[in-house]
């Protein structure tokens, strides 16, 4: 990873501005590395969270955080490249949930692998005791739902 960005004094205290310039650098960092695999991070989010249940396509867009065009058009490159399929749910035979292929857990676990060691590589730029501690504090600033 870069130098930190720094910017004008008044920038350089600006909450906004930083968490868009962190982002902005994981996800460059992110994005490239997935690249070897053949996957985005958003198909990446979007194959991982749909393995841990059963959810349709809109459940599946508010919890990853994607509004429901970019989500049809993930899922319609999900299935092309056979990592991701619509099938009738087991409880409610008029909705579609999204099931993750063989070939997509394998991804996913590729995925996994490259995202665990650009998510060290990037934390490694701050002491060991502020790592968790900025990792908690995001958690829960995303989950205060303002």
């Amino acid at each position: 990873m870069g130098e930190p960005a720094t910017g004008p004094q008044p920038l350089a205290a600006n909450l906004g501005w930083l968490l868009s310039q962190a982002s902005h650098v994981l996800k460059t960092e992110l994005t490239a590395a997935l690249e070897s695999v053949g996957i985005s991070p958003r198909a990446h989010h979007v194959l991982k969270t749909a393995m841990r249940g059963e959810y349709t396509q809109t459940e599946l867009a508010g919890i990853v955080g994607l509004d429901k065009t970019t989500m049809v058009v993930t899922l319609d490159e999900l299935e092309a490249e056979g990592l991701a399929e619509r099938r009738l749910s087991a409880t409610d035979r008029r909705a579609r949930v999204v099931a993750v292929t063989k070939a997509g857990a394998a991804k996913v676990r590729q995925a996994e692998a490259i995202a665990e060691r650009i998510h060290a590589d990037v934390l490694e730029t701050l002491p060991a005791r502020e790592r968790q501690a900025l990792l908690d504090g995001l958690a829960r600033l995303s989950r205060s739902g303002r």
